[in-house]
């Protein structure tokens, strides 16, 4: 089926175009935790300045941000989060787009920040949604690369992981398995995370558009133009949320982080550091 092919493409060549991304072994660099409703959450800080929050994309880790994180250091304090089951954070029971946001949310108030910038990808892009949704008062500006808000936004071939199961792992994802139990601190509860995964990226929408339109916050939608997700889907994002722009990175896939990771820090960077561009209205 195209939706397994599509499910293994981030399985096997999302892990391997991460590899060896400089001497500093991002996700697994003397990283806190913080305990959020009974889970264990890892995450590691870089840099100075104003708070940025960094979230991953699914079947990742902070390592999949490896790319980026050197350079924003330079401009930020990145707080880079291994979401719930991911990488070295222990599995909640309770798995959703909705809740990943409750646990940022919380992280943001136990480490007493007072505003903080997020970027997030792919996965972590819905989540960094409900975030800005949910927390006005905290988030500042929000970029959201490559993700999607109705499972229509896919391109025809992806549909979600509907049977991604942990057989299919197991046969044909196996090293990137023995990648994940390798920090997992649970490593007995890795079929649970697949079969969570399945739930939270199969429902027919991700985020509404009521809630799109409730964002006060500035955004910036981003994506490649031969993404996984059509440009329609970002061009919808970027029509219901108020104060957002709209960046598409030509020549580039649902794997830019690693294909030109310069070009998604030209967008970034710029976009969280200047002063927002005056609109002006025109009277014919």
């Amino acid at each position: 089926m195209k939706i397994r092919r599509y499910s293994l493409l981030l399985l096997t060549v999302f892990p391997v175009l991460i590899q060896a991304q400089g001497k500093i072994d991002y996700g697994s660099n003397n990283g806190k935790y913080l305990t959020l409703n009974k889970t264990r959450i890892y995450y590691e800080e870089y840099g100075k300045g104003t708070p940025l929050l960094l979230l991953h994309g699914g079947l990742s880790s902070i390592k999949g941000l490896s790319t980026i994180i050197p350079e924003l250091s330079k401009h930020f304090r990145v707080i880079a989060i291994d979401a719930p089951g991911n990488g070295r954070s222990e599995q909640a029971n309770e798995v959703s787009f909705i809740s990943m946001a409750s646990y940022y949310s919380k992280m943001i108030d136990l480490m007493k920040l007072d505003s903080v910038y997020v970027y997030g990808f792919s996965m972590g892009g819905i989540a960094a949604l409900h975030l800005g949704a949910e927390r006005p008062d905290k988030v500042k500006r929000v970029v959201v690369h490559s993700a999607v808000n109705h499972l229509n936004g896919y391109n025809e071939g992806f549909a979600g992981t509907p049977d991604m199961t942990p057989e299919i792992v197991e046969k044909e994802a196996k090293w990137w398995l023995d990648g994940h139990l390798k920090r997992t601190p649970q490593p007995d509860k890795w079929k649970k995370y697949i079969l969570d995964l399945q739930k939270m990226w199969y429902p027919e929408e991700f985020i509404s558009d009521d809630k799109l339109r409730s964002i006060k916050n500035p955004y910036l939608i981003l994506q490649g133009d031969q993404d996984l997700i059509k440009i329609e889907n970002a061009l919808h994002m970027h029509r219901q949320i108020a104060h957002s722009q709209l960046g598409i990175l030509p020549n580039s896939t649902h794997f830019s982080l690693m294909e030109d990771p310069d070009a998604v820090l030209n967008a970034i960077v710029p976009y969280l550091t200047r002063k927002a561009k005056k609109v002006f209205n025109f009277e014919y």
